[in-house]
This record gives C-alpha cells, sequence and structure tokens, in this order.
C-alpha cells in the first residue's frame, strides 16, 4: 500500500502501467477507519493487478479539490491515467472488487 501526496500523484497514479484505486481519507472519519482493514484485505488480494494508495486529504488538499472529493472516504479508480469509478463512503467489499474487476478486463 502507497501512501502518496499531492506531489507524488501524478507519477504513482496517473502515469501507473496498471490501474490504481486510490483512497481519499482524514484520520478523523470514523468511516475511513471502518474500510481500512477492508481495503487492506483487498491490496493484498490483487497485489501485481492493481496498486493500492491511500491520500489524506488534510496534508495534501490539492489533489481532491482538483478531482471534486466532497465526502470521505472516497476511492477512485485509475486506468490509463484517467479516473474511471468513483465509490463514496464505507462501500462492502464485495462492490468495490465489482468496480475493480471491471477494470481488470
Amino acid at each position: 500500500m502507497i501512501q502518496t501526496t499531492d506531489a507524488k500523484f501524478k507519477k504513482e497514479v496517473v502515469n501507473s502501467d496498471i490501474p490504481v484505486i486510490i483512497d481519499f481519507w482524514a484520520e478523523w472519519c470514523g468511516p475511513c477507519k471502518v474500510l481500512n482493514p477492508v481495503y487492506d484485505k483487498l491490496a493484498r488480494d490483487y497485489r501485481g493487478k492493481i496498486k493500492f494508495t491511500k491520500l489524506n486529504i488534510d496534508e495534501n488538499p490539492k489533489t481532491p479539490a482538483e478531482y471534486g472529493i466532497r465526502s470521505i472516504p472516497t476511492m477512485m479508480i485509475f486506468k490509463d491515467g484517467e479516473p474511471v469509478t468513483q465509490l463514496v463512503g464505507a462501500i462492502q467489499e464485495h462492490k468495490i472488487k465489482y468496480a475493480l474487476d471491471k477494470e481488470l478486463v
């Protein structure tokens, strides 16, 4: 799992050779904490197929503003440098897997 920043976002997400899912989160966010174990498990399950990243919105406000993040947790899936899917809230594991599997086709 990669903790990315505004400065590294383009390199780690936009320029990635494989699809990327990024979790926009904050330390004070209760639903973000609920999502953490699910996100960690999926990162292990999809290792090598999808890059899992996280971005703390309090420490890195530029990227969330650029992508219109208004609520957290928000996960965005990027493919070929472009956002293709957005999931908002503490989404159930099977719904995240469905979104990820769609991008692996």
